[in-house]
């Protein structure tokens, strides 16, 4: 409200003021008011129409635009419209038709061309580059908008990133416990089964040994419900490539050691090539780990008692230097005829629960592939199962991998894929076309009233040779005009126009009379002068030096 009252202030008061200092009636100052306090209230919702109004209310006082109580209120809705227009097609629409207007009220109302140039310069200054500054400012205020907007997509974007860093972590956490916690459960159990049915123990050592056995069993189940709920948050995560580092605190273990341990729980496992393994740097080498160590559950779980066998060999691929890492394990023998053995050298009677989770091969490939290697896993002709890894030596991390099937990139920060250097961000390009924007904004604010004052410049000498050749008075004409006549009846034998103004040396104009001018001949400096008063034609006379 206070707004409102302000520009109405600002519009309607000088107009006010003129309308009272140069004596017009008071209708003409009742209209104003209202009109400009109607043009205040709609400027929000219907910025064009407003500035309409004090166009309007100019033209109708002076056809020139020349009214300097309506100035202010020219101004600052002309500044208003364009700040709150969202495109200026409609205001250049309206000032075409403004222009196209004027000439015919310049020739046929006031009879006198050379007012059009003036109202076009006039409108040029008073309404279109108000309009163009303030076209100029909502670009600049949607410019500073933009980039606020960009910097809070910029926070909202690290606070998901940091989100996905923790789930990340989540996923890594349970990659660990499902690949290392669950084979030692595994291997736990296998050595509880066969503490359980050692005929050397008595009735307690074995009850306690089932005992073991079935809180082995528990322990790989309540595993199976902490895998499954850090996995439920972000599931995919650990197939999508985050680093494969080992577990905190555990020293990182290499395939001769898995081997050894496996044996040592009591399965029985052959490796050969052990050694090519250390060949395996990096990510490669903890992939060659992984697919170990999941074959090696995999087979107790699902083979129990079946013999497995790791081999590694070297060999070159293509001029690269590779490692072949292949666990097979034969179908499970009959249960019932197996002889139980002790820890070191027997397999548990009874199946095992280890924890998969679903995800265990589909895990080893990616791990696999990150690590820029290839993995194949499928049944044997005797049987049983076979996993093979080709993992190249010197392997580090992955670059430019693809995206995982979810087709969200979650690797971490340390490896998130980048933009090609120079390459433009959605955010840059959206920054840059806001800038371009006001930059053309600034440019039609200096450039266009150039190039219409010199439109403008262009008009005068056409118009000035039309206004010269219809302000001519014959001779007859004016020998036929005598005083007393009706300036009605005058005018309708007056040329179509008249003459731009006095000549230089005429005699000033009587008092209480309006004189107009006509020329003489196409490039005389003299003319005719006819004045009125209480319309009738008063004098008439001719002026300039040949007058004399």
């Amino acid at each position: 409200m206070r707004t409102l009252v302000l520009l109405l202030a600002v519009c309607a008061a000088p107009a006010t003021m003129a309308v009272t200092s140069h004596g017009q009636d008071a209708v003409t100052a009742a209209m104003a008011v209202p009109l400009l306090a109607v043009a205040a209230k709609v400027c929000g919702r219907w910025p064009l129409a407003a500035m309409a109004v004090p166009v309007a209310m100019g033209l109708a006082t002076n056809v020139e635009l020349l009214a300097p109580a309506y100035w202010p209120a020219l101004v600052l809705f002309g500044f208003l419209a364009g700040r709150r227009m969202p495109s200026g097609r409609s205001a250049l629409g309206f000032f075409g038709g403004v222009a196209t207007v004027g000439l015919p009220l310049c020739a046929f109302v006031e009879r006198e061309l050379w007012a059009w140039p003036t109202q076009l310069l006039a409108l040029l200054l008073a309404v279109v580059m108000p309009w163009l500054l303030g076209r100029y400012r909502r670009q600049y205020a949607e410019l500073t908008s933009t980039g606020w907007q960009l910097a809070e997509q910029l926070e909202h974007q690290q606070r998901a990133a940091a989100e996905r860093a923790r789930l990340r972590e989540r996923a890594r956490i349970a990659g660990d416990m499902h690949d290392s916690l669950g084979h030692d459960l595994t291997l736990l159990a296998i050595r509880a089964g066969a503490l359980q049915v050692d005929p050397t123990l008595g009735t307690r050592q074995q009850a306690a040994a089932a005992e073991l056995r079935e809180a082995a069993a528990a322990a790989t189940e309540r595993l199976r419900d902490i895998v499954g709920v850090l996995r439920a948050e972000d599931d995919g995560e650990r197939a999508a490539g985050f680093p494969d580092e080992p577990a905190a605190g555990r020293p990182e273990e290499t395939v001769e050691d898995l081997v050894r341990g496996a044996c040592d729980a009591g399965l029985t496992v052959t490796l050969e090539g052990g050694h090519e393994a250390r060949a395996l740097t990096g990510t490669a080498a903890r992939a060659a780990h992984r697919v170990v160590q999941e074959s090696l559950t995999n087979a107790a779980k699902h083979a129990p008692g079946a013999e497995v066998r790791v081999r590694v060999r070297a060999r070159v691929t293509g001029g690269a230097d590779v490692r072949t890492v292949t666990v097979t394990n034969g179908p499970a023998p009959d249960r019932r005829s197996a002889e139980p053995r002790r820890p070191s050298a027997a397999h548990t009677a009874t199946p095992l629960t280890v924890v998969s989770g679903g995800a265990g091969l589909v895990g080893l490939d990616e791990r696999v592939r990150l690590a820029g290697g290839t993995l194949g896993a499928g049944g044997t002709a005797e049987g049983g199962f076979e996993v093979t890894a080709e993992l190249p030596v010197g392997a580090g991390p992955p670059v430019g991998g693809e995206l995982p099937a979810g087709g969200e990139d979650t690797a971490p920060a340390a490896t998130t894929r980048r933009h090609p250097r120079g390459a433009p961000t959605a955010s840059s390009r959206e920054l840059e076309r806001v800038r371009r924007r006001v930059r053309r904004s600034l440019a039609r604010t200096v450039l266009a009233p150039l190039a219409a004052v010199a439109g403008i410049a262009l008009l005068m000498a056409p118009v000035g040779l039309v206004s010269s050749s219809l302000s001519v008075l014959e001779r007859a004409d004016y020998d036929r005009l005598r005083p007393g006549t009706s300036r009605a009846a005058v005018e309708a034998r007056m040329p179509m126009f008249t003459r731009d103004g006095p000549p230089d040396d005429a005699p000033p104009v009587p008092r209480g009379q309006r004189c107009v001018y006509y020329s003489t001949g196409l490039n005389s400096s003299d003319a005719y002068r006819l004045c009125f008063a209480d319309g009738v034609l008063v004098t008439a006379s001719r002026v300039g030096r040949a007058a004399r």
